[in-house]
């Protein structure tokens, strides 16, 4: 069985890490078809939400694999050259573009390169195990793909500096209370969660709601009047579309639009 599943599911991809054996550990073949579950809801119209989670009650992803970490180490030093990470240059991780709403289901533990994963979501729903950290301290390094960048940008400054530089766990209800997940529910009812919360995203318009994610994300680069700018042309393209229009024509019709992404 595959190492990273794809699922549909109405409007709605989901990919589950499964390698439940090893906490759902991050190997080469598990980023590459990463990559490729990435592309398939970029390029997939009737994919509007994604949610990604790991398979297993214990953990959601535990990080690198260490194990092919050591062996490619060893490799290297046989062949006496520089260890290269496995993590590819184009990635989730390295911030492959992804326009469509994410949401992480994170079933139990996060840490490292897994923690990493969930931050690149926009949205985190976890079960009341679930935890959380970046131990990467304690083995000499630092985190690589991209966990000293966005946790900073997620929650305040002093919370990200401690879960970095302590390398110590935290758990469910102090990730919800930094602001590091939305919510937290009981484990038997995260996957469930998590598809109410993609359903009512499916419910607006697709094409308004990848236009805010980009205002979002691109404005918290920009001076505010930049920002503002950025949202004023988004919104003039958005209304040459047909579901700017058949938003309108529902409400005043008194029934549900119906959305082609189009």
């Amino acid at each position: 069985m595959s190492v990273v599943l794809y699922e549909k599911i109405d409007k709605t991809a989901v990919i589950t890490l499964n390698r439940p054996e090893v906490l759902n550990a991050l190997n080469s073949e598990v980023w590459q078809l990463l990559i490729e579950a990435w592309r398939k809801v970029v390029d997939d119209p009737d994919v509007w939400t994604a949610i990604l989670t790991g398979a297993g009650e214990r953990a959601f992803s535990a990080g690198a694999d260490l194990k092919e970490m050591t062996e490619r180490k060893a490799q290297a030093d046989r062949e006496n050259r520089p260890f290269v990470s496995s993590l590819p240059e184009v990635s989730p991780a390295k911030g492959m573009s992804q326009p469509k709403p994410l949401i992480a289901a994170i079933n139990g533990i996060a840490t490292g390169g897994g923690l990493e994963l969930a931050l690149i979501c926009d949205i985190r729903i976890c079960s009341d195990h679930a935890r959380f950290g970046f131990a990467e301290v304690k083995r000499g390094i630092m985190p690589g793909a991209g966990g000293t960048q966005r946790l900073p940008r997620i929650v305040p400054l002093g919370s990200a500096l401690e879960v970095l530089m302590t390398g110590d766990f935290i758990g469910a209800e102090e990730a919800y209370r930094i602001g590091l997940v939305n919510r937290v529910v009981p484990a038997s009812k995260l996957m469930t969660a998590a598809q109410v919360l993609a359903n009512r995203i499916n419910e607006n318009g697709p094409l308004a709601v990848r236009a805010v994610k980009e205002a979002a994300y691109r404005g918290l680069q920009m001076p505010l009047n930049e920002g503002l700018h950025l949202e004023t042309l988004l919104l003039s393209r958005l209304r040459q579309s047909e579901d700017a229009w058949e938003g309108p024509k529902a409400f005043a019709e008194k029934r549900k639009p119906i959305y082609k992404g189009r």
